[in-house]
């Protein structure tokens, strides 16, 4: 039997969204033999055992079925618990929503506070899905560059430029992906100023909150703006959750509210005994030694990393105090951020991702995870100095 052809007609939307072109340099490792990876941004440990444990309790409790739209109150209740003890800061429940991650966080905050027209400050380099949120909201994206020598933190002087009629939120992401930076404190109180005096909306991505190195310390938005702050937050990076989809959101009760409307009719909830998992996490201090060692584990890789490339020609770096990512400079290289990735996997057989994968800011720069063992880690060093040296 023959079938004719058939033409299909796909929403618009979809044809502004690009692929990631990060995704697209893992499925050509994929086909290579013998390939180190530096590009993904994911743990590398597996999730802490009385996390799962608690996942399979509530399994054969009987969490199999629907949850609240925002999340079981316990769970809600338990994250505001953590912001109070952690940071001292008064977070009501109601305040709260459980979602599938810090992208349905950030997905969430896009469709429910911005509207054709609107104008969005995203800063560059900076993680993919902001720029890709803001198209489908139909709003504008506009470009705050992130600069090595300001140490990849935002210039207030800059941002205030920025600020028109049309502007309507300002998206932070410390500790940051893809630089490895940390916002210092005066930096995060001229933000949330400039926020609250425009009545702008700051979305603030804190999923590396925990993984910050030395003598840098991490400052929620929520507690120099709380009324304009939309927190999006994970257990992916913090508990090495990253298949398990759970995050959350905090902000004003309202915009809360309306965020439901909208999470209920994109996934109803997220599924039961996986809340349940994340009480176990935040309360659990079996759960934070975890936490603790990781972070341990990827300062010492960080050393690794910036030793190997105080070895390099032709290669630097900035300190990073945060995540578990180094931003390179390879200008001296004279390739373009795309080209050296390419020669990169070609030459020896290495993985990293461009800095122009995080916007044209990031030229002339690549961004290396070391969230791998370090006998990888090391190897894939070894054969990065040796193609440098051999240029």
């Amino acid at each position: 039997m023959r079938y004719k052809t058939h033409k299909y007609f796909i929403a618009g939307r979809i044809n502004l969204i690009q692929r990631s072109k990060i995704r697209e340099l893992f499925e050509r490792a994929r086909k290579m033999e013998n390939v180190i990876s530096l590009g993904i941004g994911e743990p590398d440990f597996d999730t802490p055992e009385n996390i799962k444990e608690a996942a399979k309790r509530a399994l054969d409790e009987g969490w199999t079925h629907y949850t609240p739209n925002a999340g079981i109150s316990e769970f809600r209740e338990a994250i505001a618990e953590y912001y109070r003890h952690t940071y001292g800061m008064d977070v009501p429940m109601e305040n709260v929503i459980v979602t599938a991650g810090a992208y349905e966080a950030t997905y969430l905050s896009f469709e429910t506070l911005l509207e054709n027209g609107d104008e969005v400050i995203i800063p560059d380099p900076a993680f993919v899905c902001y720029v890709e949120d803001a198209k489908m909201a139909e709003a504008k994206s506009v470009r705050l560059p992130l600069r090595e020598d300001n140490h990849f933190q935002p210039d207030p002087d800059e941002l205030l430029d920025l600020i028109t009629k049309r502007t309507r939120m300002i998206v932070i992401n410390y500790p940051n992906n893809p630089t490895g930076a940390t916002l210092d404190e005066e930096i995060a109180k001229a933000v949330a100023d400039i926020a609250q005096d425009y009545n702008i909306y700051i979305l603030s991505d804190e999923p590396y909150e925990h993984f910050i190195y030395g003598d840098a310390k991490h400052y929620p938005m929520l507690k120099y703006a709380p009324d304009n702050t939309i927190l999006a937050n994970s257990f992916s990076k913090t508990f090495a959750m990253t298949g398990w989809r759970l995050g959350f959101t905090i902000a004003p009760e309202q915009i809360i509210k309306d965020m439901i409307k909208l999470h209920a009719y994109v996934i109803g909830n997220v599924a039961s005994f996986v809340q349940i998992a994340g009480i176990e996490a935040l309360r659990s201090e079996e759960s934070w030694k975890a936490v603790r060692r990781m972070r341990e584990t990827y300062n010492e890789r960080r050393k690794i990393v910036l030793d190997y490339i105080q070895k390099m020609p032709y290669i630097s770096a900035l300190e990073p105090k945060g995540a578990f990512y180094v931003f390179a400079n390879i200008k001296e290289t004279g390739m373009k951020s795309e080209e050296f990735a390419e020669w990169l996997l070609n030459k020896a057989g290495v993985v990293v991702i461009p800095g122009t994968a995080f916007g044209k800011h990031g030229e002339g720069y690549i961004r290396i995870s070391y969230a791998t063992t370090k006998e990888k880690l090391i190897e894939a060093l070894e054969r990065i100095k040796k193609a440098l040296e051999e240029l």
